[in-house]
């Protein structure tokens, strides 16, 4: 799977892990940034992310900022995204079998990176389930994003 990741500078250090992680199974890594430690604005990184998973350069898309809420909320201010935080495996396979997420947020200084490795495969291994009620709920939240 081609998966674009991305991280300010408080991410960084956890990014190349899971980058690392991902190759290692397989996956084809699309890497965004930042390329290193300096200060930098996750805003930058989650509309590169998203350019990937819109654009379909990549299936799917991983942010890492220092708690992962500043770069969801970043991220779903884009039409077609569908962010979520997860620091736990169910809400990442769940994300994504019920509610068709397509980029993955986490936190490098809330979540451990042993963790963060069960998550991500979590999320990258879960389908989007296609069931009536999920496609239905998926409509009414694209509605919304078309009425925003």
């Amino acid at each position: 799977m081609k998966i674009a990741i991305g991280a300010d500078h408080g991410g960084f250090d956890l990014k190349e892990r899971l980058a690392a992680f991902l190759r290692k199974q397989g996956h084809t890594v699309i890497d965004v940034g930042a390329y290193d430690d300096r200060p930098s604005d996750y805003p930058d990184f989650a509309l590169a992310v998203a350019g990937k998973v819109l654009g379909k350069k990549a299936v799917r898309g991983i942010l890492v900022c220092g708690s992962g809420v500043g770069a969801c909320i970043a991220a779903n201010k884009i039409p077609g995204i569908r962010a979520a935080v997860s620091h736990d495996t169910f809400s990442a396979h769940q994300g994504v079998e019920d509610d068709a997420m397509n980029v993955l947020c986490l936190g490098a200084r809330i979540i451990g990176p042993q963790l963060a490795e069960e998550v991500v495969a979590a999320y990258i291994n879960a389908r989007f389930s296609h069931a009536a009620r999920h496609r239905r709920r998926l409509q009414k939240v694209k509605k919304i994003e078309d009425k925003a």
